[in-house]
């Protein structure tokens, strides 16, 4: 593992001792690759994953947007999912991601979507 990608981890297990997600406010956790971002709605006290999107599903794929606007889509297609589960509140996992371009897209398109966090 290269430098850079060895200290987002430790970033990221540093952000998940601080927080986790229950049933009822479950924990928002966003992967970014080069070319997708995913996003998962995650109950870490049963450790199963609720709901899931991403870049990668057949409506965002077919949109030819920028990444950010594709971030943005994913933000409101897991709010969507947890909306549909009765789920109003989250807990915002960026991953060892900084707060900033497409993580903060998807949850400004989450937030938009009717999610509170």
């Amino acid at each position: 593992m290269n430098n850079k990608s060895s200290a987002r981890v430790k970033i990221k297990y540093r952000i998940r001792k601080k927080i986790s997600g229950v049933s009822e406010k479950p924990r928002l956790s966003v992967f970014r690759s080069n070319s997708d971002i995913y996003a998962q709605l995650i109950d870490d006290s049963n450790g199963v994953t609720i709901a899931a999107a991403s870049s990668r599903e057949k409506d965002i794929q077919a949109q030819k947007a920028p990444k950010i606007e594709k971030s943005k889509m994913v933000g409101a297609a897991i709010a969507r999912k947890a909306g549909e589960l009765g789920i109003k509140t989250v807990v915002f996992d960026r991953g060892g991601y900084i707060y900033h371009g497409r993580v903060k897209a998807v949850a400004e398109g989450a937030r938009e979507g009717g999610l509170v966090f």
